[in-house]
């Protein structure tokens, strides 16, 4: 019995054959639009030589991305894998050491012999710097050596050394008066002989205390009249509560070391010492004083902190040609003069600092005068100054101290 074979479907034949030619289609398109791009191809540009020869450049056109088709879709595109960009690790550069900026060239010549006032400290130091040079900018007999340098700090020598460097200048003798203010980078903390201490503690305090007050010691055995900036109110409440104490320590460094410190918290705060981005200019107008950041001055807020420090300059600097600079000791003529002074008398002098108001401790508690009537005086003794001779001493003499005892007038 023979076996009738079955003819094939018609309606599969026709729809493989759509699929097929599909398939032809679409990989022929792209071909044929590529043929279209050529007509209009980028000209190319000719040139005639001196000898007649004419060289004709094509110019270079940018490479074409691959046209997909259909194979691409259903198989994958090898060639979108190989344009996939590559995100390479980003490379990360290890913090190099800060150095001192060159002096930047006067706009005016000055004289040969004018005295060089460094400003010496952090970004702060920039800014007050350049606000110098526009107050001095007609005087030909001051220099303005504006030694500003960023993130630096009095606690990092490892990214830059404050005390090694203006010990380096000293050396160099290349300049006569120093101004410093430094402080906004300082609350970090510091390692000292291996071990960590965090900021404001009793070993930081100590530390950075005896750092400032070396540097003081330093420019005043060398000669170098210096005027130590404290820092104005802060925007951040938490930063500027550190910023009040960091300012109090530097300050009775600066005293100790035999700097005047010029203290500018009131001239840029509320009338409640509070923070404020406003105040007046030296023309009396409302004015922005702070930067954005509530941290550095702005332009006006540094040219009025400039002309309160021409104030203090005048005490070394008083133009005129070349200028004879002599030391001031700002506590000179004054009684703290012999108890802040070398050689100390005990810890009782700094007591007796601390009762008049003229220290404030950042540790204790000082004793005012109402508790001096009822002190001990054995606690005094331990301190190696005997309160009762402030006690004693009636109200009018020299060595009464403000504490005195008031005698009666009229005793029964």
């Amino acid at each position: 019995m023979a076996v009738m074979q079955k003819k094939p479907n018609r309606f599969v034949l026709w729809v493989v054959g759509a699929v097929v030619a599909a398939l032809v289609l679409t990989d022929m398109l792209p071909m044929f639009a590529q043929a279209r791009e050529a007509e209009f191809a980028v000209p190319a540009i000719a040139q005639q030589l001196d000898d007649g020869r004419i060289l004709v450049a094509q110019q270079e056109q940018a490479p074409r991305k691959k046209r997909r088709t259909l194979m691409d879709l259903l198989f994958g595109d090898d060639q979108q894998q190989q344009d996939e960009p590559v995100v390479e690790k980003p490379v990360v550069k290890k913090q190099k050491k800060a150095a001192l900026p060159p002096p930047e060239k006067p706009k005016i010549e000055k004289a040969l012999g004018a005295t060089r006032l460094a400003v010496f400290g952090d970004s702060m130091a920039t800014d007050v710097g350049k606000a110098l040079e526009r107050f001095y900018a007609e005087d030909p007999n001051i220099s303005i050596l504006t030694q500003g340098v960023g993130s630096s700090s009095f606690v990092r020598p490892d990214f830059f050394d404050w005390p090694k460097t203006i010990s380096e200048q000293i050396t160099a003798n290349s300049f006569d008066i120093a101004v410093v203010i430094i402080g906004i980078n300082d609350r970090q903390k510091m390692r000292l002989n291996g071990e960590v201490y965090g900021s404001l503690t009793p070993e930081w305090t100590t530390e950075y205390s005896a750092r400032v007050t070396n540097v003081v010691k330093a420019l005043r055995a060398a000669n170098k009249p210096t005027i130590w900036i404290g820092l104005p109110p802060m925007e951040a409440p938490k930063f500027g509560k550190a910023m009040i104490q960091v300012n109090e320590i530097q300050r009775l460094a600066a005293f100790s070391g035999g700097a005047e410190f010029l203290d500018i918290y009131e001239k840029f705060a509320t009338e409640e010492g509070g923070y404020t981005a406003r105040g007046p200019d030296l023309n009396g107008n409302q004015v922005r004083m702070r930067k954005e950041d509530g941290i550095h001055f702005s332009a006006a807020g540094a040219d009025k902190l400039a002309f309160y420090l021409s104030q203090s300059l005048k005490n070394y600097y008083r133009g005129g040609g070349t200028v004879g600079i002599e030391v001031a000791d700002p506590l000179l003529g004054t009684d703290a003069q012999l108890m802040m002074r070398p050689p100390y008398q005990g810890l009782g002098q700094m007591k007796l600092l601390e009762v008049a108001g003229a220290v404030i401790s950042l540790t204790n508690t000082p004793r005012r005068a109402a508790d001096l009537v009822t002190a001990d005086m054995a606690d005094a003794a331990t301190v190696g100054f005997d309160l009762t001779q402030m006690i004693e001493a009636p109200v009018g003499r020299a060595d009464a101290f403000g504490v005195g005892k008031v005698e009666n007038p009229n005793p029964k």
